[in-house]
């Protein structure tokens, strides 16, 4: 039997190829192509409107309807940079709301969103006179990175913004508001979701990656967007669209992932050459401040010693040369005085009285002092005298 010419993705053998190329039961909605196939279209709008509900309800209460608009809006003259929406729309009471999915962190998209919203601010005035009375502008950012400012804050995933008030920190005007949702930072699984919004945020999240429909997503609006973003039921065009969108998708991520790998590959070897080079200077200088702390002391220890070796050695050569000859002559003159005394003393002792006196009138006549006959003999010099008298010698 002849395949039948119904539009499906496996009609021809470059889908079939594709298909198993890309191996998911659902089409990713973090995606330009499922985004809009999901959101964008008149007969997906219900799915919208319960995700703008969900998002909005405390502040808007009940959306009853919304009405898609002209995506694409040119500037107020001819050639002004025109501005193209993923979804615009409108509810019942002509408030607008812009929705945006950004898959990649670009650098002044808090710029661009504030951008985009005058285009719906500026084509609320109308011809002639106007009392400059606006209807609420919504826009609506669902990122797939997570801002600079926010990576400290790893549960905050939704921020509200208003104009306010720096000092009282209340909304000073309540009809401009931007929402950013940071996918990044979801992080629940099926068991932990508790409302219908952390519903559709898992949804936004997981989808691809799922094989059937949850049974706690078992509602209504769920069970229709996953039968809508079944692969198997697109046609070969819209197969063929959403496989270039997610190849192209994939290959960028691919590209972003290797660039801040090598980034940081080259950031660190920088570090860390900058790093080791600071390290070893100052290891350097420590080492060298020790090694020359420790030599200096060794140097300082061993010079003290030679000098103080050699000091002493000098110095007691000095000390035993100046003692020793001091010593030597108050010896030698005690030596002296102690011999001359004993000497003195024996030969008083041996001589007698009258060989004494011979001895005085003998030194007399050899002309000897008289002091010194006294020493010698022992006679006092008055005693020698009186012995020269008495031989008629004095």
């Amino acid at each position: 039997m002849k395949p039948t010419k119904k539009q499906t993705p496996t009609n021809t053998k470059r889908n079939k190829k594709m298909y198993y190329n890309l191996r998911e039961k659902y089409i990713d909605p973090i995606t330009d192509f499922g985004f809009k196939k999901l959101f964008g279209e008149e007969c997906n709008k219900d799915l919208l409107l319960d995700f703008l509900n969900e998002l909005l309800y405390e502040e808007q209460g009940r959306i009853v309807s919304i009405s898609y608009l002209k995506s694409d809006k040119l500037g107020i003259v001819k050639d002004a940079r025109k501005a193209i929406f993923d979804l615009y729309c409108e509810n019942e009471k002509g408030e607008k709301f812009i929705v945006e999915l950004q898959k990649s962190r670009q650098q002044f998209f808090k710029d661009r969103t504030l951008y985009y919203s005058t285009f719906p601010i500026i084509e609320q005035a109308p011809v002639g006179s106007w009392d400059f009375e606006l209807k609420a502008v919504y826009t609506i950012a669902i990122v797939n990175f997570v801002f600079e400012e926010g990576k400290n804050d790893p549960k905050k995933y939704r921020y509200d913004v208003k104009l306010t008030d720096i000092e009282t920190h209340k909304v000073f005007y309540d009809k401009l508001t931007f929402i950013y949702l940071e996918m990044p930072k979801f992080t629940k699984e099926i068991d932990e979701l508790e409302t219908r919004f952390e519903k559709w945020m898992y949804v936004f999240k997981n989808l691809k990656q799922l094989d059937n429909l949850p049974d706690k997503l078992r509602e209504t609006v769920f069970e229709k967007i996953f039968a809508a973003a079944e692969i198997a039921k697109l046609t070969i065009e819209e197969f063929n669209n959403y496989a270039i969108n997610a190849s192209a998708y994939r290959d960028w991520n691919n590209c972003m992932d290797f660039a801040v790998k090598e980034a940081v590959e080259k950031a660190t070897a920088k570090v860390t050459k900058k790093i080791t080079a600071k390290v070893t200077k100052d290891v350097t200088a420590k080492v060298t401040e020790d090694v020359t702390q420790k030599v200096t002391e060794d140097v300082t220890q061993k010079v003290t010693e030679d000098v103080t070796q050699k000091v002493t050695k000098d110095v007691t050569q000095k000390v035993t040369k100046d003692v020793t000859q001091k010593v030597t002559k108050d010896v030698t003159q005690k030596v002296t005085e102690d011999v001359t005394q004993k000497v003195t003393e024996d030969v008083t002792a041996k001589v007698t009285e009258v060989e004494r006196k011979k001895m005085v009138i003998n030194s007399h006549r050899v002309g000897i002092k008289l002091d010194t006959i006294s020493v010698v003999t022992g006679f006092t010099v008055d005693e020698v005298s009186a012995i020269l008298k008495e031989n008629e010698l004095y």
